[in-house]
């Protein structure tokens, strides 16, 4: 529903760019390490600080996050607005997609998981997860919002939007 609250239950692209490494060889100066992850007690959590409130709950794993977003979004009749400067991502992660001409959005996730719900509980949710040690680096990433064209949108850093499309091919 617009208004609805999107959080995210920590960094995104780790396992893809891990997987990636290992498959290709590619050494970086530092450690990349799946998020792989069973989630069933951070879901509990999150459901028992707010029951009712979590209206989804998906896994971003093929496409990433941005894929899910646009799959939720076409499927709930909505758009969405994400804000760049909250999503979380690890700078080694970051600088491997970026050498890679990877954007981290559309890498695969295996240990996270992305919540929309209700903005009244939003804060709550979102402190039961950080509570959690699989949701440390939880974050409030963005909004639900009305669009008939069911567009996923960002808030960049610099003050613009754009339109997170789906994958080609």
């Amino acid at each position: 529903r617009a208004g609805d609250v999107l959080l995210l239950s920590g960094t995104i692209g780790d396992h893809g760019v891990a997987v990636l490494s290992q498959r290709e060889s590619l050494a970086f100066e530092t450690t990349i390490e799946s998020d792989t992850a069973a989630l069933h007690t951070l879901v509990a959590a999150m459901l028992a600080a707010a029951p009712g409130a979590v209206r989804v709950l998906r896994d971003p794993t093929r496409g990433g996050l941005a894929t899910t977003l646009n799959e939720i979004a076409r499927q709930s009749g909505v758009g969405m607005l994400l804000q760049e400067a909250a999503i979380p991502v690890r700078p080694q992660v970051d600088a491997a997609c970026e050498l890679l001409g990877l954007d981290p959005l559309y890498v695969a996730n295996e240990g996270k998981l992305v919540a929309v719900c209700a903005p009244e509980a939003a804060e709550a949710v979102l402190a039961a997860m950080r509570a959690h040690p699989l949701g440390t680096d939880a974050a409030r990433i963005g909004e639900v919002t009305a669009d008939p064209h069911h567009f996923v949108q960002m808030a960049t850093r610099f003050g613009g939007r754009r339109v997170v499309d789906w994958l080609s091919g």
